[in-house]
This record gives structure tokens, sequence and C-alpha cells, in this order.
């Protein structure tokens, strides 16, 4: 029986991620370990996603959601991290801040 790689996993998954949001149209995505050592440094997984730094982890438990957001860059990008924990499903996660001016601009945009 094969032994399951944790960090080969976790490739894959963002590598997943990768291709969901090209189709979602950031056609320039690609993962940080490929294009941007000092962001992947950073806990930002991928480039070219703007306005977001995103994270994608796929944990069996879940991260210290908190810690990972505050690790990742502070800028103009809105930090969200997307979980997948096995057999449970995804989750996105992003500090109320970010959600709350998410909602002005939906508001402001007159979406809702």
């Amino acid at each position: 029986m094969k032994k399951i790689n944790a960090r080969q996993v976790g490739h894959a998954y963002e590598r997943e991620i990768r291709l969901e949001l090209i189709k979602l149209g950031w056609d320039k995505c690609q993962t940080t370990r490929f294009a941007n050592r000092e962001l992947d440094y950073n806990n930002v997984d991928f480039v070219n996603t703007s306005p977001f730094h995103i994270q994608a982890k796929r944990w069996s438990h879940a991260p210290a959601y908190q810690d990972v957001l505050k690790s990742i860059p502070k800028d103009n990008n809105y930090n969200i991290v997307i979980h997948k924990k096995p057999n449970k499903g995804e989750i996105v996660v992003m500090g109320k801040e970010t959600f709350y001016q998410l909602v002005e601009m939906l508001r402001y945009n007159g979406i809702i």
C-alpha cells in the first residue's frame, strides 16, 4: 500500500484550486511555488488573483485560521483561506472586516 505524503496531497490541492480560479476568470493564475517564492514564503499560494491573497489548506483538522490570515501580507488585497477537510467539504474563511468590505462593495454596486 502506498503511503500518503501530506506535502504531495497539499500541492495537488493547490493545483486543483488553481484550475478552479482560472475557470473563474483569473486566467493568469499560477501557484507561488512556481511563480513567486517570496509570496510563497509569506503564505500566499497563488499569484494574479487580485483582489485576493489566497492560502489553500488541505488538512484533516482545522488550521488556526486567525493565525494563517495574520501571516498573509497586509496590503490592498483581501486575505482568505480555502480549507478542504477530507470527507467533510471545503470552506472559505476570511476576517470579519474583509467580509464587511465585500458586502459594502456589493451594496455600492447595487448587487445587494
